[in-house]
């Protein structure tokens, strides 16, 4: 059980991690764990100013809970992600398209509910996105505002360096507990609905058995061994948003676990809420069995927009037929695939008396034009009032000014917390709605902005931050994820540029990766460091573009990189 050795890294230097006192750290936590009979656990030392962090969060108990987490359910993970490679090799080889899976006569059942949520839940109306709590200023900026909820992300706009899972971590338990200044109470604050990392993540920082452990349980068993018994004094928690499931039976596997959870710690069954985030094309063929085996832990569901599209390209992005248009050009929700997603999951989650929930505004309200501002909320109120007119209970933002400017519009059309009235009889989706992409081509323009919001996802992930803001909307991994799976595509299909009738070659993406680094290095690199990490932020797009097979997930690509492990703490 000796401490690991591996190095560490220091603005970008390697270092014998010997040299810090954050050994010491370790040691003391090593030592803990083998007190409480613990010898399979081993756990790389904290940067050197996230001690504090590191022992307030990675306590031996708190480390022995994840522990037994992880050996419970190691094995049903694996055999989870198996089943991913399995389904997509039998889609390439067959040729075949997901279809409605047949349904059991239990979740057939038209009388069954999912058990009713909290009060703190039972309003949606508009929550916080992409709020990663390793952003102090922001997650206090998040919490003093007045949001029904804050999806607490360690996923789609967080950086999952080993800093920014302690320090998040870190400041969820201190807000919890009491302790963070500035903010108020837990009773009076949006609600947290804490956001683990998604199932393709590992934390390459910590070892159980011998082998490195799933992300997503480092992420939930910490959050709850520290924090649910105090969310639960004032039914503030814990609730969870879900992110990136391939169906009901890994829906199944965190109900599982959700399940076990509450009875290791002590909680009533279904205590855990969860909301799951519909962002893959397989799960809109499985929402009633979704809803049905998390029926006792269920927060309803949520329609993304760029997850859900770029696993067309994941799954079937090789077919010719499946080829998604210019993003900014032809994709938006009013798109017959995305718009029949939507009225889908808002009819199923209203027949079992769940609440649906819409996409996320990205936009960031500018501070220094008030009728720019202005007309910017007009914009982003019209296009939720068409998710409201089609009945969804609520939507996220990014940016908290967008808060009162919303709830006001909600409350001038619906003025009810919910619209779980409303049941969408009306919706008949057929398999064909559901996958019929829409028609379109290939713009300069769009290539060009897919290749710019890659080359700065890169480079904002090796300052060890998940987001930025690019002309006005903040930009994370599902931003980022659908504009290298466009570069990828348009590569492999040899897709035409509409304008001109260029061909979408490897010469002509790699000309433009180098031009648009080299107009980047000189608008933003103050530093040599910074045109030097742009420059690795170039070369590692181009690698994932030109990669043969599509892997499945730009943030895996990129985690396990090693430029990234060898600058990233």
């Amino acid at each position: 059980m000796a401490a690991s050795k591996r190095l560490s890294t220091v603005s970008g230097h390697l270092q014998p991690i010997s040299m810090y006192r954050s050994e010491k750290c370790c040691r003391l936590l090593l030592d803990g764990l083998n007190e409480l009979g613990v010898v399979d656990v081993e756990v790389s030392n904290p940067p050197t100013c996230y001690e504090m962090e590191f022992q307030t969060v990675l306590t031996p108990k708190a480390m022995k809970f994840v522990a037994e987490l992880v050996k419970e359910f190691n094995e049903n993970v694996d055999q989870m992600l198996k089943q991913r490679s399995r389904r997509k090799l039998h889609l390439s080889s067959s040729g075949e398209l997901p279809f409605f899976q047949p349904q059991s006569p239990e979740v057939q059942d038209k009388a069954w509910q999912v058990s009713p949520v909290p009060q703190r839940l039972q309003c949606r109306i508009v929550d916080l996105g992409d709020i990663s709590p390793a952003n102090t200023e922001l997650f206090i900026k998040a919490l003093n505002s007045s949001a029904c909820g804050i999806q607490t992300d360690l996923d789609d706009g967080h950086c999952p360096s080993w800093s920014n899972q302690l320090h998040g971590l870190y400041n969820v338990y201190q807000f919890v507990h009491g302790n963070m200044r500035g903010v108020p109470p837990m009773s009076s604050a949006p609600v947290i609905m804490f956001r683990p990392r998604a199932w393709n993540m590992q934390e390459l920082n910590v070892m159980v058995g011998g082998s490195i452990i799933p992300g997503p349980l480092f992420d939930f068993g910490l959050h709850m061994f520290h924090n649910s018994k105090l969310m639960m004094e004032e039914m503030n928690g814990p609730f969870f948003y879900l992110p990136k499931l391939e169906g009901s039976s890994e829906v199944k596997l965190w109900s599982d676990i959700f399940i076990w959870t509450e009875q290791k710690l002590g909680l009533p069954l279904g205590s855990i809420k969860a909301c799951v985030l519909i962002e893959n094309i397989f799960c809109s063929f499985e929402l009633d069995q979704i809803l049905y085996e998390l029926r006792h832990h269920c927060a309803g569901l949520n329609c993304g927009m760029w997850d859900y599209s770029a696993s067309f390209v994941s799954k079937f992005g090789e077919r010719k037929d499946f080829i998604l248009p210019d993003r900014k050009k032809y994709v938006s929700m009013d798109m017959k695939y995305l718009k029949s997603n939507m009225d889908l999951v808002i009819k199923t989650c209203h027949a079992r008396g769940c609440h649906a929930t819409g996409g996320m505004a990205p936009v960031v309200l500018p501070c220094d034009s008030p009728q720019c501002k202005q007309n910017i909320i007009k914009s982003v109120s019209r296009s939720k009032l068409r998710e409201i007119q089609a009945g969804v209970d609520g939507f996220l933002v990014f940016d908290p000014n967008l808060v009162r400017p919303l709830l006001q519009m909600w409350k001038s059309h619906v003025n009810l917390p919910n619209q779980l009235h409303i049941s969408r009889a009306d919706v008949c989706v057929s398999r064909k709605e559901l996958l019929q992409l829409p028609q379109g081509g290939f713009t300069l323009q769009g290539l060009q902005n897919n290749i710019t919001v890659g080359i700065l996802f890169i480079d904002a992930w090796f300052r060890g931050e998940g987001l930025f803001v690019l002309n006005g909307a903040v930009e994370d991994s599902a931003t980022a994820e659908i504009s290298r799976s466009q570069v990828w595509q348009a590569i492999r299909h040899r897709c035409q540029l509409e304008g001109d009738g260029r061909t979408v070659s490897r010469e002509l993406v790699c000309e433009e990766i180098q031009r648009i680094a080299s107009e980047l290095i000189c608008k933003k690199a103050k530093r040599k460091e910074d045109a030097e990490r742009l420059l690795s932020s170039a070369q590692i797009l181009e690698e994932l573009v030109l990669k043969r097979d599509f892997p499945p997930f730009f943030t895996t690509f990129l985690y396990e990189h090693y430029k990234m492990r060898n600058t990233t703490s």
